[in-house]
Protein backbone atom coordinates (compact mmCIF):
# COMPACT_ATOMS: atom_id res chain seq x y z
CA UNK A 1 0.00 0.00 0.00
CA UNK A 2 0.83 3.54 -0.69
CA UNK A 3 1.09 6.88 1.45
CA UNK A 4 0.07 9.92 0.31
CA UNK A 5 3.05 11.75 -0.75
CA UNK A 6 3.99 14.77 1.64
CA UNK A 7 3.44 18.46 0.06
CA UNK A 8 6.27 20.48 -0.66
CA UNK A 9 6.09 23.46 2.37
CA UNK A 10 6.41 26.93 0.63
CA UNK A 11 4.76 30.24 -0.50
CA UNK A 12 1.47 29.69 -2.35
CA UNK A 13 1.07 26.02 -1.86
CA UNK A 14 -1.24 26.58 1.35
CA UNK A 15 -4.31 26.13 -0.26
CA UNK A 16 -3.76 22.97 -2.15
CA UNK A 17 -2.18 21.68 1.25
CA UNK A 18 -5.72 21.54 2.97
CA UNK A 19 -6.58 18.67 -0.03
CA UNK A 20 -4.35 16.13 2.28
CA UNK A 21 -6.50 15.36 4.81
CA UNK A 22 -8.59 14.80 3.06
CA UNK A 23 -7.72 12.93 -0.20
CA UNK A 24 -8.83 9.52 -1.59
CA UNK A 25 -5.70 7.96 -3.76
CA UNK A 26 -5.46 4.88 -5.62
CA UNK A 27 -2.21 2.67 -4.20
CA UNK A 28 -2.20 0.27 -6.83
CA UNK A 29 0.34 -2.32 -7.57
CA UNK A 30 0.92 -4.65 -10.66
CA UNK A 31 -1.79 -7.30 -8.95
CA UNK A 32 -4.40 -5.12 -7.73
CA UNK A 33 -5.96 -1.33 -6.68
CA UNK A 34 -7.87 -0.76 -4.07
CA UNK A 35 -9.05 2.94 -3.42
CA UNK A 36 -7.84 3.60 0.14
CA UNK A 37 -9.02 6.71 2.39
CA UNK A 38 -7.36 8.58 4.24
CA UNK A 39 -10.92 9.82 5.85
CA UNK A 40 -13.09 7.20 6.35
CA UNK A 41 -16.13 9.76 7.08
CA UNK A 42 -14.95 11.69 3.92
CA UNK A 43 -15.17 8.89 1.33
CA UNK A 44 -18.01 11.57 -0.57
CA UNK A 45 -15.13 13.56 -1.12
CA UNK A 46 -13.91 13.73 -4.65
CA UNK A 47 -10.38 15.11 -4.11
CA UNK A 48 -7.96 12.07 -5.55
CA UNK A 49 -5.29 11.59 -7.84
CA UNK A 50 -4.26 8.15 -9.66
CA UNK A 51 -0.32 7.66 -8.16
CA UNK A 52 1.16 4.61 -8.66
CA UNK A 53 4.91 3.23 -8.28
CA UNK A 54 6.87 2.77 -11.23
CA UNK A 55 5.95 -0.20 -13.13
CA UNK A 56 9.17 -2.95 -13.04
CA UNK A 57 11.40 -2.86 -16.27
CA UNK A 58 9.68 -5.69 -18.66
CA UNK A 59 6.44 -3.64 -17.87
CA UNK A 60 5.17 -0.01 -18.78
CA UNK A 61 1.72 -0.74 -17.26
CA UNK A 62 -0.31 0.49 -14.05
CA UNK A 63 -3.56 0.76 -12.15
CA UNK A 64 -5.87 -2.34 -12.98
CA UNK A 65 -9.39 -2.17 -14.66
CA UNK A 66 -12.46 -2.44 -12.21
CA UNK A 67 -16.09 -2.76 -12.57
CA UNK A 68 -19.08 -1.11 -10.31
CA UNK A 69 -23.13 -1.98 -10.30
CA UNK A 70 -25.17 1.26 -10.23
CA UNK A 71 -27.42 0.88 -7.44
CA UNK A 72 -28.15 4.48 -6.99
CA UNK A 73 -30.43 5.82 -9.66
CA UNK A 74 -29.71 9.55 -9.69
CA UNK A 75 -26.20 9.14 -10.04
CA UNK A 76 -24.64 9.21 -13.96
CA UNK A 77 -21.88 8.33 -15.65
CA UNK A 78 -19.98 12.09 -15.78
CA UNK A 79 -20.23 11.42 -11.98
CA UNK A 80 -18.77 8.14 -11.70
CA UNK A 81 -15.68 9.45 -14.28
CA UNK A 82 -14.79 12.17 -11.95
CA UNK A 83 -15.13 9.99 -8.34
CA UNK A 84 -12.59 7.85 -10.43
CA UNK A 85 -10.27 10.41 -11.98
CA UNK A 86 -11.48 9.11 -15.68
CA UNK A 87 -12.56 11.85 -18.09
CA UNK A 88 -15.86 11.83 -20.12
CA UNK A 89 -14.10 10.20 -23.05
CA UNK A 90 -12.63 7.16 -20.89
CA UNK A 91 -15.88 6.30 -19.03
CA UNK A 92 -18.20 6.75 -22.23
CA UNK A 93 -15.99 4.41 -24.90
CA UNK A 94 -15.60 1.85 -22.10
CA UNK A 95 -19.32 1.88 -21.92
CA UNK A 96 -20.60 2.09 -24.95
CA UNK A 97 -24.10 0.76 -24.23
CA UNK A 98 -24.71 2.51 -20.66
CA UNK A 99 -26.69 5.80 -20.98
CA UNK A 100 -24.02 8.59 -20.02
CA UNK A 101 -27.14 10.71 -18.31
CA UNK A 102 -29.61 7.64 -17.05
CA UNK A 103 -27.42 4.73 -16.23
CA UNK A 104 -30.18 1.82 -14.84
CA UNK A 105 -30.14 0.69 -11.66
CA UNK A 106 -28.93 -2.79 -11.91
CA UNK A 107 -25.84 -1.50 -15.16
CA UNK A 108 -22.73 -3.01 -14.81
CA UNK A 109 -20.13 -0.42 -15.50
CA UNK A 110 -16.44 -0.54 -16.36
CA UNK A 111 -13.71 1.63 -14.65
CA UNK A 112 -11.06 1.82 -16.95
CA UNK A 113 -8.24 2.53 -14.63
CA UNK A 114 -5.55 0.59 -16.31
CA UNK A 115 -2.80 3.05 -18.13
CA UNK A 116 -0.28 2.16 -20.88
CA UNK A 117 2.88 4.75 -19.96
CA UNK A 118 3.46 6.69 -23.00
CA UNK A 119 6.42 6.50 -24.77
CA UNK A 120 9.79 7.67 -22.76
CA UNK A 121 12.14 8.99 -21.35
CA UNK A 122 9.81 9.19 -18.18
CA UNK A 123 10.88 12.35 -16.99
CA UNK A 124 8.99 15.26 -15.48
CA UNK A 125 5.07 15.63 -17.26
CA UNK A 126 4.08 13.57 -20.36
CA UNK A 127 1.22 14.55 -22.71
CA UNK A 128 -0.57 12.47 -25.12
CA UNK A 129 -2.78 14.52 -26.95
CA UNK A 130 -4.62 11.50 -28.09
CA UNK A 131 -4.83 9.78 -25.03
CA UNK A 132 -5.98 12.92 -23.23
CA UNK A 133 -3.95 11.97 -20.40
CA UNK A 134 -0.99 13.68 -18.47
CA UNK A 135 1.58 11.32 -16.40
CA UNK A 136 3.86 13.26 -14.14
CA UNK A 137 7.01 11.16 -13.27
CA UNK A 138 8.04 11.17 -9.75
CA UNK A 139 11.63 10.66 -9.82
CA UNK A 140 12.79 8.46 -6.97
CA UNK A 141 14.10 9.73 -3.30
CA UNK A 142 15.85 8.56 -0.33
CA UNK A 143 13.02 6.96 1.23
CA UNK A 144 10.74 6.81 -1.49
CA UNK A 145 10.83 4.70 -4.44
CA UNK A 146 9.89 6.37 -8.49
CA UNK A 147 5.89 6.99 -8.85
CA UNK A 148 3.84 8.29 -11.66
CA UNK A 149 0.62 10.31 -11.11
CA UNK A 150 -1.56 10.57 -14.21
CA UNK A 151 -4.46 12.59 -14.37
CA UNK A 152 -7.67 12.80 -17.20
CA UNK A 153 -7.10 16.24 -19.27
CA UNK A 154 -9.38 18.62 -21.83
CA UNK A 155 -7.91 18.73 -25.05
CA UNK A 156 -8.51 21.66 -27.49
CA UNK A 157 -11.58 21.94 -29.52
CA UNK A 158 -11.72 21.19 -33.35
CA UNK A 159 -9.90 24.07 -35.09
CA UNK A 160 -7.35 24.52 -32.66
CA UNK A 161 -4.05 22.74 -31.46
CA UNK A 162 -1.54 22.35 -28.76
CA UNK A 163 1.79 22.76 -29.51
CA UNK A 164 3.84 19.09 -29.64
CA UNK A 165 8.13 18.95 -28.42
CA UNK A 166 9.33 19.75 -25.00
CA UNK A 167 8.97 22.83 -23.01
CA UNK A 168 9.57 23.32 -19.32
CA UNK A 169 7.04 24.59 -16.88
CA UNK A 170 8.20 28.49 -16.38
CA UNK A 171 5.83 30.06 -14.01
CA UNK A 172 3.03 28.86 -11.30
CA UNK A 173 0.10 31.29 -11.24
CA UNK A 174 -2.60 31.28 -7.83
CA UNK A 175 -6.02 32.30 -8.68
CA UNK A 176 -4.89 34.04 -12.15
CA UNK A 177 -7.25 36.19 -13.70
CA UNK A 178 -7.43 35.85 -17.45
CA UNK A 179 -6.70 38.30 -19.95
CA UNK A 180 -8.81 37.07 -22.24
CA UNK A 181 -6.73 37.09 -26.37
CA UNK A 182 -8.79 39.10 -28.82
CA UNK A 183 -9.50 36.15 -31.50
CA UNK A 184 -11.11 34.09 -28.40
CA UNK A 185 -13.38 37.07 -28.08
CA UNK A 186 -13.97 37.16 -31.96
CA UNK A 187 -14.99 33.46 -31.73
CA UNK A 188 -17.23 34.13 -28.51
CA UNK A 189 -19.14 37.24 -31.06
CA UNK A 190 -19.78 34.88 -33.85
CA UNK A 191 -21.46 33.05 -31.63
CA UNK A 192 -23.68 35.45 -30.01
CA UNK A 193 -21.65 36.88 -27.55
CA UNK A 194 -20.70 39.95 -29.01
CA UNK A 195 -20.06 41.37 -25.19
CA UNK A 196 -17.38 38.24 -23.83
CA UNK A 197 -15.21 40.30 -21.35
CA UNK A 198 -11.65 40.81 -22.19
CA UNK A 199 -10.79 40.49 -18.56
CA UNK A 200 -12.33 37.64 -16.22
CA UNK A 201 -10.97 38.13 -12.24
CA UNK A 202 -9.78 35.36 -10.43
CA UNK A 203 -12.65 33.26 -8.70
CA UNK A 204 -14.15 30.19 -9.06
CA UNK A 205 -15.66 31.24 -12.42
CA UNK A 206 -12.53 31.51 -13.89
CA UNK A 207 -12.11 29.60 -17.05
CA UNK A 208 -8.21 29.32 -15.95
CA UNK A 209 -9.63 27.70 -12.83
CA UNK A 210 -7.80 28.77 -9.74
CA UNK A 211 -4.24 26.74 -10.49
CA UNK A 212 -2.09 27.14 -13.49
CA UNK A 213 1.34 25.98 -14.42
CA UNK A 214 2.80 28.22 -17.08
CA UNK A 215 4.57 26.14 -19.90
CA UNK A 216 7.25 27.33 -22.24
CA UNK A 217 4.83 27.26 -25.14
CA UNK A 218 3.12 30.25 -25.61
CA UNK A 219 0.23 31.41 -23.77
CA UNK A 220 -0.05 27.47 -22.96
CA UNK A 221 -1.07 26.41 -19.74
CA UNK A 222 -2.02 23.37 -17.52
CA UNK A 223 -4.95 24.56 -15.30
CA UNK A 224 -8.04 24.10 -13.84
CA UNK A 225 -11.16 24.66 -15.40
CA UNK A 226 -14.54 26.00 -14.04
CA UNK A 227 -16.34 23.31 -16.24
CA UNK A 228 -15.22 20.25 -14.50
CA UNK A 229 -17.66 18.28 -16.24
CA UNK A 230 -16.05 18.95 -19.76
CA UNK A 231 -13.32 17.18 -18.61
CA UNK A 232 -11.75 14.67 -21.15
CA UNK A 233 -13.60 16.59 -23.86
CA UNK A 234 -12.07 18.64 -26.90
CA UNK A 235 -12.95 22.19 -24.93
CA UNK A 236 -9.81 24.25 -24.98
CA UNK A 237 -7.92 26.65 -27.26
CA UNK A 238 -4.86 24.89 -26.67
CA UNK A 239 -4.62 24.72 -23.20
CA UNK A 240 -4.92 21.48 -20.87
CA UNK A 241 -7.55 21.64 -18.64
CA UNK A 242 -7.64 19.54 -15.24
CA UNK A 243 -10.22 18.50 -12.64
CA UNK A 244 -10.08 21.05 -10.16
CA UNK A 245 -9.30 18.70 -7.48
CA UNK A 246 -6.70 17.59 -9.84
CA UNK A 247 -5.50 20.44 -10.16
CA UNK A 248 -5.05 21.34 -6.50
CA UNK A 249 -2.81 18.04 -6.33
CA UNK A 250 -0.56 18.47 -8.88
CA UNK A 251 0.18 22.07 -8.32
CA UNK A 252 2.29 22.24 -4.92
CA UNK A 253 4.58 19.23 -6.57
CA UNK A 254 5.30 20.45 -9.73
CA UNK A 255 8.52 23.45 -9.31
CA UNK A 256 9.03 25.58 -12.30
CA UNK A 257 12.09 24.24 -14.48
CA UNK A 258 10.21 20.59 -14.68
CA UNK A 259 10.38 19.14 -17.96
CA UNK A 260 7.36 19.32 -20.05
CA UNK A 261 6.39 17.05 -23.60
CA UNK A 262 3.79 16.90 -25.52
CA UNK A 263 3.47 14.38 -27.98
CA UNK A 264 0.68 12.50 -30.50
CA UNK A 265 0.77 8.72 -29.93
CA UNK A 266 -3.09 7.85 -30.68
CA UNK A 267 -1.89 4.10 -30.54
CA UNK A 268 0.43 2.87 -27.47
CA UNK A 269 1.78 -0.48 -26.99
CA UNK A 270 1.65 -1.91 -23.29
CA UNK A 271 3.50 -5.15 -21.98
CA UNK A 272 2.23 -7.10 -18.64
CA UNK A 273 3.20 -10.33 -17.67
CA UNK A 274 4.26 -11.07 -20.75
CA UNK A 275 1.05 -10.32 -22.89
CA UNK A 276 0.84 -7.47 -25.17
CA UNK A 277 -1.66 -4.82 -24.64
CA UNK A 278 -2.85 -1.49 -26.78
CA UNK A 279 -4.42 1.70 -26.30
CA UNK A 280 -6.14 3.78 -29.19
CA UNK A 281 -7.79 7.01 -28.78
CA UNK A 282 -8.65 9.48 -31.65
CA UNK A 283 -6.00 10.75 -34.33
CA UNK A 284 -6.77 14.43 -34.67
CA UNK A 285 -7.02 16.22 -37.85
CA UNK A 286 -4.66 19.12 -36.10
CA UNK A 287 -2.02 16.34 -35.95
CA UNK A 288 -1.37 15.66 -39.81
CA UNK A 289 0.06 12.43 -40.39
CA UNK A 290 0.89 10.64 -43.81
CA UNK A 291 0.20 6.97 -42.16
CA UNK A 292 -3.61 5.87 -41.78
CA UNK A 293 -4.21 4.99 -38.29
CA UNK A 294 -4.28 1.47 -38.71
CA UNK A 295 -0.64 2.03 -40.26
CA UNK A 296 0.56 4.27 -37.15
CA UNK A 297 -1.09 0.99 -35.38
CA UNK A 298 1.76 -1.15 -37.12
CA UNK A 299 4.34 1.01 -36.58
CA UNK A 300 3.55 1.13 -32.83
CA UNK A 301 3.60 -2.69 -32.44
CA UNK A 302 6.35 -3.77 -35.17
CA UNK A 303 8.81 -3.51 -32.62
CA UNK A 304 7.54 -6.10 -30.33
CA UNK A 305 7.09 -8.48 -33.45
CA UNK A 306 10.90 -8.48 -33.77
CA UNK A 307 11.87 -11.47 -32.13
CA UNK A 308 15.44 -11.76 -31.16
CA UNK A 309 18.01 -14.25 -29.21
CA UNK A 310 18.12 -11.35 -26.70
CA UNK A 311 15.13 -9.93 -26.61
CA UNK A 312 11.63 -10.59 -24.48
CA UNK A 313 9.34 -13.50 -26.21
CA UNK A 314 5.53 -11.81 -26.25
CA UNK A 315 4.10 -14.23 -28.41
CA UNK A 316 2.46 -13.65 -31.92
CA UNK A 317 0.62 -10.46 -32.40
CA UNK A 318 -3.05 -11.09 -33.47
CA UNK A 319 -3.21 -8.31 -36.11
CA UNK A 320 -7.05 -8.93 -36.49
CA UNK A 321 -7.55 -7.91 -32.86
CA UNK A 322 -4.71 -5.07 -33.50
CA UNK A 323 -6.32 -3.65 -36.26
CA UNK A 324 -10.23 -3.53 -34.32
CA UNK A 325 -8.52 -1.46 -31.37
CA UNK A 326 -7.30 0.82 -33.30
CA UNK A 327 -10.74 1.41 -35.33
CA UNK A 328 -12.22 1.49 -31.99
CA UNK A 329 -10.30 4.41 -29.90
CA UNK A 330 -11.32 3.00 -27.23
CA UNK A 331 -8.82 4.34 -24.51
CA UNK A 332 -8.27 1.62 -22.29
CA UNK A 333 -5.73 -0.90 -22.98
CA UNK A 334 -7.01 -4.31 -24.85
CA UNK A 335 -4.93 -7.41 -25.26
CA UNK A 336 -3.37 -7.97 -28.41
CA UNK A 337 -1.32 -11.31 -28.23
CA UNK A 338 -2.58 -14.26 -29.84
CA UNK A 339 -4.38 -16.44 -26.89
CA UNK A 340 -4.78 -13.59 -24.44
CA UNK A 341 -8.22 -13.10 -23.23
CA UNK A 342 -10.76 -11.33 -24.90
CA UNK A 343 -12.22 -8.12 -23.05
CA UNK A 344 -15.13 -9.75 -23.10
CA UNK A 345 -13.85 -12.71 -20.77
CA UNK A 346 -11.56 -10.15 -18.92
CA UNK A 347 -14.83 -7.98 -18.15
CA UNK A 348 -16.83 -11.28 -16.71
CA UNK A 349 -13.87 -11.58 -14.69
CA UNK A 350 -14.27 -8.45 -12.46
CA UNK A 351 -16.20 -8.33 -9.23
CA UNK A 352 -18.57 -5.79 -9.52
CA UNK A 353 -20.00 -3.87 -6.43
CA UNK A 354 -22.68 -1.26 -6.05
CA UNK A 355 -21.93 1.72 -6.70
CA UNK A 356 -23.89 3.80 -3.92
CA UNK A 357 -22.22 7.37 -4.19
CA UNK A 358 -24.71 10.22 -4.61
CA UNK A 359 -24.04 12.51 -7.67
CA UNK A 360 -21.79 15.50 -7.08
CA UNK A 361 -23.65 18.95 -6.28
CA UNK A 362 -24.34 22.03 -7.95
CA UNK A 363 -21.09 23.19 -5.72
CA UNK A 364 -18.86 20.85 -7.50
CA UNK A 365 -19.66 22.95 -10.95
CA UNK A 366 -17.12 25.70 -10.66
CA UNK A 367 -13.48 26.10 -10.21
CA UNK A 368 -13.13 25.20 -6.40
CA UNK A 369 -12.54 21.34 -5.81
CA UNK A 370 -15.94 19.73 -4.12
CA UNK A 371 -14.53 20.27 -0.60
CA UNK A 372 -17.01 21.91 1.89
CA UNK A 373 -14.10 23.44 3.88
CA UNK A 374 -12.15 24.24 0.88
CA UNK A 375 -15.18 26.12 -0.58
CA UNK A 376 -15.34 29.09 2.26
CA UNK A 377 -11.64 29.69 2.09
CA UNK A 378 -8.92 31.85 -0.30
CA UNK A 379 -6.11 30.65 -1.75
CA UNK A 380 -3.39 33.38 -0.69
CA UNK A 381 -3.76 36.53 1.33
CA UNK A 382 -1.26 37.86 -1.17
CA UNK A 383 -2.49 37.43 -5.13
CA UNK A 384 0.13 36.67 -7.59
CA UNK A 385 0.56 39.56 -9.62
CA UNK A 386 1.27 37.45 -13.23
CA UNK A 387 -1.92 37.01 -15.44
CA UNK A 388 -3.22 34.63 -17.68
CA UNK A 389 -3.57 35.66 -21.32
CA UNK A 390 -4.74 31.97 -22.64
CA UNK A 391 -7.79 29.37 -22.47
Amino acid sequence: MMPAAELPSGSGDSFPSLLMNRTILFACGDAACVLVALCTACLNVAAHAAVFPMPPPDSNMIGTLQAITIANPNTTLLDIARRFDLGYHEITAANPTVSEWLPKVGDRVLIPTEFILPPGPYEGIVVNIPQRRLFYFVPPSQDKPAEVITFPISISRPGWKTPLGKTRIVAKQNNPGWHVPKTIREEHARDGEPDYPAYIPPGPDNPMGMLALQTGFSKIFIHGTNRPWGVGMRTSHGCLHLYPEDAAYLFPRIAPGTPVRIIDQPHTVGVRNGVLYMSSGEPLNEYPNKLTSANRAVAALAPYGQQSADAPVYGEIDWMRAFAVAAASRYLPIPVSHGAPTMDQILQSLNAPPYTYEPYPDSANNAMPPVEELQQMSFDSQPVKREASAD
